[in-house]
Order: structure tokens, then sequence, then C-alpha cells
């Protein structure tokens, strides 16, 4: 079996210079032609179709955390010298609650992360004068971004291209800052794009997708398997139909006994016909196991509770409390944390180095039972002085 630093280049004894350090990751940059896009290697039109348009389980893991996600506020806190306070009010809250003239910072929001989650990549984009603080903010379409490589490792613009029309949005090669925010989670195998849940539950979603239109058309053909007609040979029959005999038994099929309308109707059969099943019946596919296991994959790989999607077979949790504090303690503020430092290296220092975007706790209902479980803890610990429980709590000095 091949080892995983065959890729490794190898240095010829003739090499005398010391060997310097060197970022592998760029050399992704040679493997493209200068000035030329990189696109994803999977269609993220086809995720958006078939995995989350099309399956109601995709769909509905992606819109509970994406507007469970889009609800929580941020907080602003400004460092200054030795000292922090929180500012009420700030352009850059002012922009976060007003984005764009079109949408408000829920729908925003929640375009970011569903995006983030069905196609593993997002991307923002800040309008404004150059070398100024942002006036806009507007989420940009996956499926119409395009990465071209830069030196070492960064890219040297996003392309964003809507029919004929394309735009350059340049990124610093020394920095690596840009008007665009890009937003992406874990690929190991690929230097500039995401990996999409909807990927990893690609067989899932598949199967899910099969077991729903393989119902519909058994409903649309009257709950009856495939089968066949056989034209046994006997007396004064040679086992042929012939061409008119073909097309009448056809019409007479397709008419009287294909369809809803026509579901439970006997099927006379005459000089010498007999039905013979075909396909497997619904027992003996499993369908509705099959149905469940492919739902609780998908479940699975969006880190959403079973349970919370009305999928039986897998009680995790001894109830829905403890389901919801799990969706939001292992899906929904790893998400939150994660865009939030993002925001505060790329769109916080476009207003001011010292500011500081963080997530406000308190606005989450679910987490309020353990807020107040730990509140109590602190207070009834009688070796802490007042100010160490208050600087605890998170509690300003002296209040």
């Amino acid at each position: 079996m091949a080892r995983l630093t065959s890729w490794l280049p190898r240095r010829r004894a003739a090499d005398t210079a010391p060997l310097q350090e060197k970022s592998y990751s760029a050399t992704t940059a040679f493997m493209v032609p200068s000035g030329q896009p990189v696109w994803m290697r999977r269609d993220v039109s086809k995720f958006a179709d078939e995995g989350y348009r099309r399956n109601v389980i995709a769909h509905r893991a992606v819109s509970m955390i994406a507007t469970a996600a889009a609800a929580v506020p941020w907080k602003l806190t400004e460092r200054r010298a030795r000292s922090s306070r929180t500012v009420e009010s700030h352009p850059l809250l002012t922009l976060l609650a007003n984005p764009n003239p079109l949408q408000g910072s829920t729908e925003l929001c929640e375009a970011l992360y569903a995006h983030r989650l069905i196609a593993g990549n997002a991307y923002l984009h800040a309008i404004g004068p150059k070398g100024g603080a942002p006036l806009e903010l507007h989420v940009l379409r996956p499926d119409r971004v395009a990465i071209i490589p830069g030196a070492g490792g960064i890219p040297k613009a996003y392309r964003y291209t809507v029919d004929t029309r394309a735009m350059d949005i340049p990124v610093d090669a020394i920095t690596g800052q840009s008007r665009i925010l890009h937003l992406k989670t874990f690929h190991p195998l690929d230097d500039w794009y995401g990996l999409s849940p909807v990927e990893a539950a690609a067989y899932s979603i598949d199967q899910h997708n099969q077991c729903g239109a393989w119902n519909q058309a058994l409903l649309q053909n009257g709950a009856r398997p495939s089968g066949a007609l056989l034209v046994k040979a006997g007396e004064g029959s040679t086992g042929t139909l012939s061409e008119s005999q073909y097309q009448r038994l056809k019409s007479q099929l397709d008419d009287q006994f294909s369809g809803a309308a026509n579901a439970g109707r006997p099927l006379l059969l005459e000089g010498g016909l007999e039905w013979k099943e075909m396909s497997l019946s619904p027992r003996d596919m499993d369908f509705i196991g099959i149905k469940h296991s492919s739902a609780r994959d998908i479940a699975l790989a969006f880190g959403v509770p079973p349970q919370l999607l009305g999928i039986p077979g897998d009680n995790t949790y001894a109830n829905l409390k403890e389901a919801r504090l799990a969706l939001w303690e292992q899906t929904i503020l790893p998400l939150l944390e994660s865009v939030t430092d993002a925001l505060n290296n790329w769109l916080a220092p476009m207003f001011d180095s010292g500011l500081s975007l963080a997530l406000d706790h308190d606005a989450i209902p679910i987490l309020a039972e353990k807020r107040d479980a730990y509140w109590e803890r602190i207070s009834k610990a009688d070796f802490l002085t007042a100010d160490e429980k208050r600087k605890l709590l998170g509690i300003a000095h002296g209040v």
C-alpha cells in the first residue's frame, strides 16, 4: 500500500543548499493556469435541487438549523487599553441590523447559514467606498462564485458570474483581505472549497428520494406492483399476439386499469393471458425500514437529532428537550461561533480594530436552564469573593 507521504518532493543528492521551510499549500497555485477560475468538483446546483428542494428531511434539517441560528443576535464590545465596554449603538450594529435594502438581518443570516449547510461554502459581499467601512452586505449564491487561485495558496480573486456577465472581486496578495468573506467547512481533499453535508449524505438522500418516487409511482399505478401479461400457447393459440391485439390490450390497460382512479378494479384476462408479478413487494423490500434508515443518516450528516425530524426508531435522547439542547450545543452554537470568529477577522476591522462581536447567549431560551444552574452554583460558592463571582458571571466590576 502506498504511503501518504509518497507525494512529497525528494531532494537530489547533489543539492547541498540548506533545506528551507516551504508551505505545501502553495503548490496548488501551480496546478492551475494563472487567471483561470477553479470550479467546485461537485455540482452545487444539484446539491440544492436534489438535496434540499426535493428531500424533505434535508430541507427540514437545513431550515431548522438556519432559522434558529439566524435568530441569535450579536453583542458588540469595544476594547481600549486594558478596559472594555459593551457598545449599544454603532454603525457596525446598524449594518448588521439592516444589511441591504432587500433583506433584514434575520433573512440575510438565514441565507448565509443555509448556503453553507447545502454547498459547504457561503459568500458574503461587503459593498462600500474603497478603503472605508461597508454600507451594505449581500449573500452571493455559491454556484455563481469561482475562486481564481493566487500565489501562496491565497486566492487572487473571487469571480461572480450571472448569465454571461462576470465580476472579479480582488484579494490582497499579502494580507488575504477582500470584500468577499468566504465561509467554508473543512474539506480534506480540496484547497479552495468546503465539503457539503449533502455530499456526505448523498447515498442516503438518493435512497430517500427513490423511496418517495417508488411510492408515488406505485400509487399512480393503483398501488399494484409491476408485472407482465403472459400469452400461453395452447389449442388454437400460438402464444403470440397480432399487432392489432397487442395495441388493443395496451390501450385497455392504460385507459381502464392504470392510475389511482382505477385502483382495485379487477383485471379481466382472456385468450390464454396470465398475469405474473415481476417486482418485489414492499414487505420484501422493507420499504419503510429503508426509508427511515436513510432519513436517520441524512439527519446525522447535518447534526440534527432524528427525534426532532419525526423519524422513529432512534431515541438517543430521553425527551425532545434533551434533543433540542443537543442540537444547539453540538450543531447550532459551533456554526454561530465559527461565523462570529470570521466576522471579527473580516468585518469588524473595517470599522475599528478594537471592535469585537460576540453571541448574545442570554437571548437563547433553550440555554436558560443551564445558565440558571451555573449562576446558582457560583452564588453558593462561599470561598469566592463578590468581585470574583461577578467576574465569573461576566458582570462588570463594582456593579
